[in-house]
């Protein structure tokens, strides 16, 4: 199956080609570096953050494809990013922008992609990929502006690695650890009016590919916070005295990541425990339930989720291809909250620990406030913590 139209786009230099496993094959122009690139294509709905997506490492491994019509009208800039680089395997849209116009934009969706080194194309019928996503599920990809030639890329995609069963963590978590000091007012840079209490409360994070935006909401509200690298053991975690514990977001597939399991075992009951995303499925397994893979994931800032604690719908930013099996759900966990699209579990607390954790992001601010108490709700754990720990 072809999408494309010969007549505007020509086998010549700036030619972009996206072929599926299944044979169907996307033709575009190259919007930003010359390559070829891999990874599971997936879509995300939301209308703007395509910097905070590049840099999410939470696609790691995944092309990505926007479905607003128009991407890069207001440009990139230096506070935006959701970590220290571009993160996505590739970038697809309809169309980019020609002009970026915002006073705080720096530079053009292109020229920082190709000065990223990310491969890209636009030109794509994105309504067309995303129906054949949503009928077929998420399927592997190439993405080439080097290889033109459609009976081989096809035959890439089919030989390339999927996500299932791939530690995508250990490719995008942190070498070292790092005390964070950047406030949601100071982005880019470290927060020049706060001197460091050290009396107030430590939050350690555990990094399996964290978004900033996370560390910055759990600064902001006076706690010192560590950020650790994801393959930590309980031990390393616990050496450094937490008041409470963060289980970050990140890519892929939870199943291959055993270490993680079975740290965040050790520390249940332990600490209080707060898990986003990723975080969300190990802080279910290490409970003993089990994940499953979407059938074409939830990514985008408008998806609905019931808290059934108080019977209220929060619009969510999410960003997962994978999700915890309800039928082995442990006794040992409650089910909090719903996504109201397809009813799976987007939220669980822990019945006898302090720990609980949601397959959402509420640092994203899509509502543009409704998860946010979660933030607050962690933080009252963690004050009773500290409190009795003196």
């Amino acid at each position: 199956m072809f999408f494309g139209e010969e007549s505007e786009l020509t086998r010549s230099d700036a030619a972009a080609l996206l072929a599926f496993e299944d044979g169907t094959v996307f033709r575009g122009r190259s919007i930003g570096a010359d390559g070829e690139k891999a990874g599971e294509v997936v879509f995300n709905t939301s209308m703007t953050g395509y910097q905070e997506i590049l840099t999410d490492p939470s696609y790691c491994g995944q092309i990505v494809s926007m479905t607003y019509t128009e991407i890069g009208n207001y440009g990139t800039n230096n506070d935006d990013v959701e970590s220290d680089q571009p993160r996505v395997a590739g970038f697809v849209v309809r169309s980019e922008s020609r002009v970026h116009s915002n006073y705080r934009s720096q530079e053009g969706l292109t020229d920082y992609l190709k000065r990223h080194n990310i491969v890209a194309i636009a030109g794509v019928d994105t309504r067309a990929l995303v129906r054949h996503i949503r009928s077929h599920g998420a399927l592997k990809g190439i993405l080439s502006t080097s290889d033109l030639d459609e009976a081989s890329l096809v035959r890439k995609a089919k030989e390339s690695q999927g996500l299932v069963g791939r530690d995508l963590v250990r490719e995008v978590i942190p070498a070292r650890a790092r005390a964070w000091n950047q406030a949601l007012h100071q982005l880019g840079q470290q927060d020049p009016a706060r001197t460091e209490d050290p009396s107030a409360p430590h939050i350690v994070c555990l990094d399996y590919g964290m978004k900033w935006n996370i560390a910055r909401h759990l600064y902001d509200r006076g706690n010192r916070v560590t950020i650790l690298p994801g393959s930590a053991t309980a031990s390393e975690v616990m050496a450094l005295n937490p008041d409470g514990i963060f289980l970050s977001n990140g890519p892929g597939d939870p199943e291959p990541l055993e270490y993680a399991i079975n740290t965040i075992r050790e520390l249940t009951g332990q600490r209080p425990i707060f898990g986003i995303c990723l975080g969300h499925q190990l802080l279910s397994m290490a409970a003993g339930a089990k994940t499953f893979k979407l059938k074409f994931g939830h990514r985008g800032s408008n998806q609905p989720v019931l808290n059934l604690l108080n019977e209220r719908v929060e619009i969510t930013s999410q960003n997962h291809g994978f999700a915890v099996e309800e039928s082995s759900l442990p006794d040992c966990l409650e089910i909090t909250h719903r996504n109201l699209n397809d009813n799976t579990i987007a939220g669980v607390r822990h019945k006898s620990a302090p720990a609980f954790s949601v397959q959402y992001h509420p640092e994203a601010s899509a509502g543009p406030h409704d998860s946010e108490y979660l933030f607050g709700e962690f933080q009252q754990l963690v004050a009773q913590n500290s409190t009795a720990s003196k």
